[in-house]
């Protein structure tokens, strides 16, 4: 019962914030880039729910907007950093030998640097961007799927049904595509939530040390960043944004918290 609570109140926080996203031209009381600095750094009230920040942009606004932005990097980043590793992964597994030391041996390279470093070295190289923070994000985080499949392929190819398979003639190819990868559904959900969780982390990270995505456009990380020389006059300028990242993360950890309790009394 508890892992069901889990998983329906990370489902509902994440759905509040995915609506947001897809509906914020219509939500939004204000345009997110105009500016009015005859109203700048003004507090909650009714014409600003949630104020202002120093160049009088409406904050729920931008909150609203930076939420696509955040929602993006996460779910692009996972995309491609989970077909990444599905491929290496599957593989090193399944082939093993010098295949697998190659692979492998490239996935411990990566995976001995701190991750949020070389994102933050790679979009100091490409430039700050949205699409080169999704490149550097998927860059390194690629490697945790590719590890997490091997281990996954390695206990199945002693399977019986692949035994079988492989003595019907089936070619690696469909033993790996129709037989191995579905078994894979489970582990892989759980991590691509966590890895959800993770990017959007990075991606407010990367925009607060402005290598993100660059002015007018609104995100959670860039908002923090800006609002940090007014915490004593206007808190709310990072309040709400803070706020914003901590439920997405939380709505994200509560479901695969939840799923990884729920799947794995089914294995």
């Amino acid at each position: 019962m508890g892992s069901r609570v889990s998983v329906l109140i990370g489902l509902a926080i994440l759905s509040l914030f995915v609506a947001a996203a897809l509906l914020a031209p219509v939500l939004s009381p204000h345009n997110p880039t105009q500016q009015n600095l005859e109203r700048d750094l003004l507090p909650p009230s009714t014409e600003h729910l949630l104020g202002t920040d120093k160049l009088g942009r409406d904050i729920l606004s931008r909150l609203l907007y930076g939420a696509r932005v955040s929602l993006l990097v996460g779910i692009s980043t996972v995309t491609i950093s989970l077909t990444i590793g599905l491929c290496i992964g599957s593989l090193s597994g399944y082939f093993g030998s010098w295949v697998d030391h190659l692979l492998m041996r490239l996935v411990d390279i990566l995976m001995a640097f701190p991750g949020i470093l070389l994102a933050i070295a790679f979009t100091a190289v490409l430039g700050p961007s949205l699409s080169h923070v999704i490149f550097a994000l998927c860059l390194i985080g690629w490697t945790g799927y590719a590890r997490l499949v091997r281990g996954e392929i390695l206990l199945l190819r002693e399977k019986e049904f692949i035994h079988a398979a492989r003595a019907l003639g089936g070619s690696s190819a469909r033993i790996i595509l129709c037989h191995m990868i579905p078994n894979l559904f489970p582990p892989l959900l759980i991590q691509a939530t966590f890895g959800t969780a993770a990017a959007i982390l990075a991606e407010g990270a990367l925009s607060f040390l402005g290598l993100g995505t660059q002015p007018p456009t609104p995100s959670w990380g860039s908002m923090l960043n800006e609002g940090r020389q007014f915490l004593l006059v206007a808190p709310h300028l990072t309040t709400f944004p803070g706020l914003a990242i901590m439920l997405t993360v939380l709505g994200l950890n509560l479901v695969g918290d939840g799923l990884r309790d729920l799947l794995e009394k089914k294995r």
